[in-house]
């Protein structure tokens, strides 16, 4: 392993994927407060919230041109003070309209950030033939939830927007100051998009779609289980209980402990078959969600389905990243659009569904998704570990 490979910015990567969504986390810890204060139904909230996956989806291909051309470690620099502007918008909002704008303008720098970390993860598996996405993610999943802690515990001290500014300003900080340290490991058949030209559909290679295949219901399960795995319970709970919650963290807790272990179990049994295990456990769990078993069978359920879905997106990015040296950015950021796109509109769908048939069986709806995630596994076989000592000699040649 070369010296800009050397497991020190393994470290800063990590580290990275920790910091970014402290200023996400500050936010949501304030959402219950914005919506009284701007006096918004649920159903107002909801649309409002839309701001922030609307600017995902509209972005990411801009981020992926801006890392082609200029690097992660440039993007970093510049982006993560960004966020800490950006990330106080919300809590200035006066209506619905400026709340939704507000977010889309936030949601616009998370975007540019998060997609220069996969691409760089990416990046860095392929270079040096390591595995470390699925703890990356890991990573992300603390820091989020380590950034809503903080929010929560300096909410009698401090005011709501001195408590983002701390958040998103400190974690910036020390992001910007990573960055510094990390080596570009931009593929050296990359020009950027000057010399690339726009790519169609038809451009993206056969292989990316079957990957998109496996990761649509993997997302789609997570956007359903974080937005009505609390609802259900209450609904499976008798009435007045108050433990309707710990669904939500049962679920969390067994997806940050699957994507810390995933990267062990990748290298020990491939990622095809990886996936193959994860998704299984997901569809366990959604079957003892909609069995007619006692509810506290149900935390295991969602134990199942929170183990279940933990490497989906990860071992996606990698896939996506292996596919092509000159596209990597592009292709990760298409595989993020279709991801975030399916994990926004699977929660609406299922409070359609369980308007008309019930909770339990519009959870069981998302089963044949996870069916064909479960036939598309096998391509998720990267060929990162094979073309790693070609790329490891272009790094030692940069």
């Amino acid at each position: 392993m070369t010296p800009t490979l050397s497991p020190r910015t393994v470290r800063l990567i990590m580290a990275l994927f920790f910091l970014h969504p402290f200023a996400l986390g500050g936010w949501f810890a304030q959402i219950p407060l914005v919506q009284a204060n701007l006096g918004l139904t649920n159903a107002q909230l909801a649309l409002a919230l839309l701001g922030m996956p609307v600017a995902f989806i509209t972005m990411s291909k801009l981020a992926a041109k801006v890392v082609d051309r200029y690097g992660a470690p440039f993007v970093f620099i510049t982006v993560f003070p960004l966020q800490t502007a950006t990330a106080l918008f919300p809590l200035y909002a006066i209506s619905q309209l400026t709340l939704f704008a507000a977010l889309v303008i936030f949601g616009s720098a998370v975007a540019f950030l998060s997609v220069a970390l996969n691409v760089y993860a990416g990046q860095y598996e392929k270079a040096s033939g390591a595995s470390v996405m699925n703890r990356c993610h890991g990573f992300w999943a603390l820091g989020l939830m380590v950034g809503s802690l903080l929010a929560a515990t300096l909410a009698k001290p401090l005011s709501p927007d001195l408590i983002i500014l701390v958040l998103a300003a400190s974690s910036a900080a020390v992001a910007m100051w990573s960055a510094r340290s990390l080596p570009d490991l931009k593929p050296q058949t990359s020009q950027g998009p000057q010399s690339t030209p726009r790519r169609k559909l038809r451009d993206y290679p056969s292989a990316l779609f079957l990957i998109v295949l496996f990761v649509v219901s993997v997302t789609m399960t997570e956007g359903a289980m974080t937005n009505w795995g609390a609802v259900y319970m209450a609904e499976r709970l008798p009435e007045g209980a108050t433990t309707a919650g710990l669904a939500i963290t049962v679920y969390s807790g067994s997806l940050a402990f699957g994507r810390f272990v995933g990267d062990f179990l990748k290298v020990r049994i491939g990622a095809a078959n990886l996936a193959r295990l994860t998704v299984g456990i997901a569809i366990l769990g959604i079957l003892l969600l909609v069995a007619p078993l006692p509810p506290i069978v149900a935390f295991a359920g969602f134990a199942c389905i929170g183990l279940g879905v933990s490497v989906g997106f990860p071992l996606a990015v990698s896939a996506a990243a292996a596919l092509e040296d000159a596209h990597d950015a592009d292709n990760i950021a298409f595989l993020s659009i279709i991801a975030v796109g399916s994990n926004v509109i699977a929660p609406p769908i299922i409070g359609l569904l369980a308007d008309s048939i019930g909770m339990t069986f519009a959870l069981a709806a998302l089963l044949p998704g996870l069916c064909l995630s479960l036939i598309m596994a096998r391509h998720l076989s990267s060929n990162a570990l094979r073309t790693a000592p070609a790329r490891s000699k272009q790094v030692d040649a940069a």
